[in-house]
């Protein structure tokens, strides 16, 4: 690893209005009244929700908007005797503190690493805040130089190579299978626990189509994610970054995804 430094209206009289007892204009208000109350009844979406996976492993998922839906974005962390480590930092910009201090008030520990899994800015936005905070930034140096190209946060310190970690008890290791959704994605993996986090490269068992494309590679996507199948067979979580994550079968339907656009890209 590298060092880098771098309303209703008030007029509105409702005895008049039923004075006028047409079904389709009475039907009509009832619809408007109900709505208006099941407006008021729904809870504000959280802008930063915390979910436990196991023992000492959270995720947790921020929000953005993408073609005008709002879409969830994952990561996940991990608390450790030396402190939490984090994978992936908030895709909504203004949650960079609150995650830290969310962390802090629930287990009273620091976050103390950070990495991101490919150069998007739904992995990286996070990073240089991060650093100016002291926590220690991971990429490896193809995230960077796709980061750098593209204007995004850049990491502190730079893998060259796929890396394992111990950390506080837990061991983990980076593993880059090859492009997929980006030229540069990697996956984590603790093979203790067998937590695979996989990011934006796995898609979720329910979802329709492989996301974003714009910087990935079709052609490769499908072989890319069967090598990470047969280095990690046997996973018991499969964290995806924008889909539900409890479904151990978003591997194995992202795969024939993959392989049902390559096939259609080469007629």
């Amino acid at each position: 690893m590298n060092g880098r430094k771098q309303s209703m209206n008030k007029g509105l009289s409702y005895s008049k209005f039923f004075n006028t007892p047409s079904m389709p204009t009475i039907a009509s208000f009832l619809y408007l009244l109900f709505s208006m109350t099941s407006l008021v009844g729904q809870p504000a979406q959280p802008k930063l929700k915390i979910t436990p996976l196991r023992d000492q492993f959270y995720i947790y998922t921020t929000y953005n908007t993408y073609q005008n839906s709002p879409v969830p974005a994952n990561g996940m962390y991990v608390v450790t005797k030396q402190g939490v480590v984090l994978f992936d930092t908030p895709w909504d910009t203004t949650q960079f503190q609150p995650l830290l201090d969310s962390i802090q008030a629930r287990h009273h520990q620091s976050v103390t690493m950070a990495f991101a899994t490919h150069w998007h800015s739904d992995k990286t936005a996070g990073l240089e805040y991060y650093r100016q905070k002291g926590i220690k930034t991971y990429t490896t140096t193809k995230t960077d130089e796709l980061s750098k190209k593209n204007g995004a946060k850049r990491a502190a310190f730079l893998m060259g190579k796929d890396t394992v970690f111990s950390v506080g008890g837990y061991q983990f290791e980076t593993y880059y299978p090859g492009p997929g959704h980006t030229d540069d994605n990697i996956v984590i993996w603790f093979p203790k626990e067998k937590v695979l986090y996989g990011g934006c490269l796995i898609k979720g068992a329910s979802d329709t189509n492989l996301g974003f494309l714009g910087d990935g590679n079709v052609k490769e996507y499908v072989h890319t994610l069967k090598r990470v199948q047969q280095k990690y067979p046997q996973p018991k979580h499969i964290i995806v970054a924008h889909s539900d994550w409890k479904d151990l079968n978003s591997l194995k339907h992202s795969i024939e995804m993959a392989r049902v656009l390559r096939e259609k890209e080469q007629q």
